[in-house]
């Protein structure tokens, strides 16, 4: 099933500690984004640690990135994100109606 292999890699990016808490700052940011330099200082992670992480959110479909000059920036995708808490409350209580 391919949807579950999707949400599958989701989930596991986003279950790492470090991409969790820049998905969380990434998501603060709203649509506009962030740069990865402030990424960078508010999290005080390393820059080539980042870009490793950051990659993987990328990978997952999770985050977006947008060059402006020489300012990278990233952007949670939203749409991503509600696909993912969708595909887990999708069924939810479904049992329940068989037993009323």
């Amino acid at each position: 099933m391919m949807e579950l292999e999707v949400i599958a890699k989701a989930l596991k990016e986003l279950g790492h500690p470090t991409r969790l808490a820049i998905f969380k700052r990434l998501v603060k940011s709203g649509f506009q984004g962030i740069a990865v330099g402030v990424v960078q200082e508010e999290l005080a992670i390393p820059g080539s640690t980042l870009s490793h992480h950051i990659s993987g959110l990328v990978s997952a479909g999770l985050v977006t990135q947008r060059r402006e000059g020489r300012v990278l920036y990233c952007v949670a995708e939203y749409k991503k994100l509600e696909s993912v808490i969708t595909f887990l409350q999708d069924e939810c209580c479904a049992d329940m109606e068989d037993i009323g």
